[in-house]
């Protein structure tokens, strides 16, 4: 048996704080992690922190969540128990993912999720469409709707009886330099256009 974890987090940034005041629910964002020392997170997020829309799968640490005046942040981690071959198909659901330089974050299904429940798009996901894809190949979890359908806060409900722990996670290492590249205004509006213009046209032209 292997273990593998799906960790709920509350992320500092301008969006996660909007989401929250409306919401009152405290987790924005959602990684997978293979590493029970939480120093790897696999998701689908931003790149840089100041750029949400250069955007894709991702390896994120400690440090993309805690930086400058945040040491630590809020998560809550569930332990899927899974059997070696789903942890096989897992792993490899996960490098399909890495490799695939089609794939882009489906930033629409996201910003819709409260209203419709999100949607799928052609080599689109999101962070919480990967890992409920996770979930599903674990198969530790009766998942009663498509995987794309699930939030983080019903993916919190779901994975109830695998609670782990809840708690401050703090940085162990320095802020990536790259990760905290400075904020420059005609980069933020280039990959905006670059990741509309690709979903805009993947939404009319390509079915998932």
């Amino acid at each position: 048996m292997k273990t593998v974890y799906i960790v709920l987090i509350k992320a500092h940034t301008g969006i996660g704080a909007v989401a929250r005041r409306i919401t009152g629910y405290p987790y924005t964002h959602i990684a997978v992690s293979l590493d029970r020392s939480m120093e790897d997170f696999l998701s689908f997020s931003r790149r840089r922190h100041y750029f949400p829309f250069d955007a894709g799968f991702t390896h994120e640490t400690r440090s993309s969540y805690a930086f400058g005046e945040h040491e630590c942040f809020k998560a809550k981690i569930f332990a899927l128990p899974v059997s070696d071959q789903a942890f096989s198909e897992i792993t490899s659901y996960i490098a399909e993912c890495e490799r695939d330089k089609k794939r882009v974050f489906n930033l629409f299904s996201m910003a819709t999720m409260p209203i419709i429940g999100g949607f799928r798009i052609w080599h689109a996901d999101n962070c919480m469409s990967f890992t409920s894809k996770v979930i599903q190949l674990s198969g530790c979890a009766e998942m009663q709707r498509p995987y794309w359908r699930y939030s983080i806060k019903d993916i919190d409900k779901l994975l109830r009886s695998q609670f782990f722990f809840e708690g401050k996670l703090c940085r162990q290492l320095p802020p990536d330099v790259d990760y905290m590249e400075p904020f420059d205004l005609e980069l933020y509006l280039k990959d905006m256009l670059s990741l509309f213009g690709k979903l805009t046209y993947r939404l009319i032209f390509k079915r998932p």
